[in-house]
C-alpha cells in the first residue's frame, strides 16, 4: 500500500473514530449549575431548572431514564424552551416523564419540532448555517402536548405571559412562540416589567435578536432560550461553529448577558438534552439541564 493510501486508511479511521465517540457524547448527559444575582436585596435563592431540546423518542431509554430523574434537584421553578418531541407516540411518554415536577410552578413554549415532526437530512447540513423550515410539515398532536404538559399548573407562554409564585416569590413569565419559524408576536406581551413582581423572566425557543433586544429593552430580569443545541458539533472546549440563531456564536449556550444599546438582561441558552433522530450525535457538547440558583443582588 502506498503512502496515499495509508493516509487514507488512517483518515478513516480517524474519522469512525470521531463519530463513535460524538455517538457516545450525545448520551453522557448532564446537569450544569449556574449563579445568577437578580432577585430583590435580601431575599433567599431561587432555584429555576432549565431544560429544552429533549426530542424525544420512544426508544431512548438513557435518555428518559434522565428527563425522569429531574425531579431530584428539587427546583422551585421549572421551564421549559421547546422541541420536547419528536413524534406523536412522545408525546404522553415526555409528559410522565416529567410527570414528577407536576405542582412546582412553571411556564413552557414550544418549538418547531412539537408541532411537525422532524424530516431526514443532510447531517452536514446543519453546518452550512441557518436551517430553513419544513416546505411540506407533517403535522404533530401539539395540542395534546399542550394540555398534557399544563396538567400541572405549568402556563403556556407562546406569545402569552402570565404569573406563578414560586417559593413565595412572584415571578412573571412572558413568552414568544417560535421565532425560526416567525410566530413570534412579542407585541403582544410587551411593556416595561412588572414592578410588583420579584422576578421577570422571558421565555423563548430559539433565541433571534428581535426577540432578545425586546426583552431586554423591556427591563427583564432573566431570558431563557434553546433551540441551538449548543452547537452541537463543536470544536474543543465547547467552541460552536454555527448555532441555527442569527445571535453571535459566543452566545450559543450557557449563561452571557445579552446587549442592546443601554440596556442588557442575563440570558440563558440551554445546548439541551436531545438532537434530531437522524443526526443523534453531539461533539464537545454533552445534552444538558440546567439548575439556576438565582440569588439576591447585592
Amino acid at each position: 500500500m502506498g503512502w496515499f493510501g495509508r493516509l487514507l486508511g488512517v483518515g478513516a479511521s480517524l474519522g469512525v473514530g470521531i463519530a463513535a465517540g460524538a455517538w457516545v457524547e450525545a448520551r453522557a448527559f448532564v446537569v450544569r449549575e449556574a449563579h445568577l444575582p437578580v432577585l430583590p436585596a435580601g431575599q433567599d435563592e431561587l432555584r429555576v431548572l432549565h431544560f429544552s431540546d429533549i426530542h424525544l423518542m420512544g426508544y431512548q431509554q438513557r435518555k428518559q431514564g434522565f428527563v425522569a430523574g429531574l425531579v431530584d434537584l428539587h427546583p422551585d421553578l421549572v421551564i421549559g424552551t421547546g422541541d420536547y418531541i419528536s413524534s406523536a407516540g412522545s408525546v404522553d411518554l415526555v409528559a410522565d416523564l416529567l410527570s414528577g415536577l407536576r405542582g412546582i410552578p412553571g411556564g413552557f413554549v414550544f418549538g418547531s419540532n412539537d408541532f411537525s415532526k422532524p424530516v431526514p437530512r443532510n447531517p452536514f447540513s446543519y453546518l452550512a448555517g441557518n436551517s430553513t423550515p419544513q416546505k411540506h410539515p407533517r403535522p404533530l398532536p401539539w395540542q395534546r402536548l399542550q394540555e398534557r404538559l399544563s396538567e400541572g399548573g405549568w402556563l403556556f407562554l407562546d406569545n402569552r405571559s402570565g404569573r406563578v409564585e414560586a417559593d413565595g416569590r412572584i415571578v412573571e413569565l412572558r413568552g414568544t412562540a417560535d421565532a425560526h419559524t416567525g410566530l413570534d408576536e412579542y407585541h403582544l406581551v410587551a411593556g416595561p416589567r412588572a414592578a410588583d413582581a420579584d422576578l421577570s423572566i422571558g421565555v423563548t425557543h430559539a433565541p433571534y435578536r428581535r426577540v432578545l433586544d425586546a426583552m431586554a429593552d423591556d427591563g427583564l430580569d432573566l431570558v431563557l432560550a434553546g433551540h441551538t443545541h449548543g452547537g452541537q458539533v463543536c470544536l474543543p472546549v465547547n467552541r460552536a461553529l454555527v448555532n441555527n440563531s442569527d445571535i453571535p456564536l459566543e452566545y450559543t449556550s450557557g449563561l452571557n448577558t445579552w446587549h442592546h444599546g443601554e440596556h442588557s438582561v442575563p440570558l440563558h441558552v440551554s445546548a439541551g438534552i436531545g438532537t434530531s433522530p437522524f443526526v443523534p450525535l453531539r461533539l464537545f457538547c454533552r445534552p444538558e439541564v440546567t439548575l439556576l440558583h438565582l440569588t439576591a443582588r447585592a
